[in-house]
């Protein structure tokens, strides 16, 4: 099974693409920290992470879409915006026929490390020794390959 995990934002979107045999370790195929100009209009934003979203489905047909739920934060416009990327993103994923997993932070944290309270380099260091990754990768990244792992958890799989 793939799965096509993401931790949206309109700036910056981690996207990760791990594949999941039925007893076999996690294996990370791809992740990056894709990004938008913050010159273009917000609309430019949305059709550039759709299209980036439906090449990555094309290229490596996951099975399922994993998404961060959105932490509300005190700035309202950049949630609006935050859950606008969001509604994208799933339309994108159902549009091709992908089963939809929206998994919230402390859920996430739980599955990774066993502690819903993890900090940042909690999370990234037992990523890490999960997939024993080499690769630098932004925090971005990080979040995206988590939402993943834990989707593999939670669909027990």
């Amino acid at each position: 099974m793939k799965i096509l995990s993401i931790d949206p934002g309109y700036e910056r979107l981690g996207i990760a693409i791990i594949e999941k045999e039925r007893g076999k370790k996690e294996v990370l195929l791809f992740s990056e920290c894709f990004k938008t100009d913050a010159k273009n209009p917000f609309e430019e934003r949305l059709l550039e992470i759709g299209n980036k979203i439906e090449e990555l489905i094309i290229e490596h047909q996951p099975f399922v879409l994993a998404i961060e739920t959105l932490f509300f934060s005190k700035n309202t416009k950049t949630a609006m915006r935050v859950a606008e990327t969001r509604g994208t993103i799933i339309y994108v994923a159902k549009k091709n026929k992908l089963l939809i997993k929206e998994i919230n932070p402390m859920e996430i944290k739980l599955a990774v490390t066993g502690d819903g309270k993890s900090d940042k380099h909690q999370m990234t260091k037992m990523v890490q020794l999960i997939l024993k990754m080499n690769k630098k990768a932004t925090d971005d990244e990080y979040d995206a390959i988590s939402c993943g792992l834990a989707c593999c958890a939670l669909l027990r799989y």
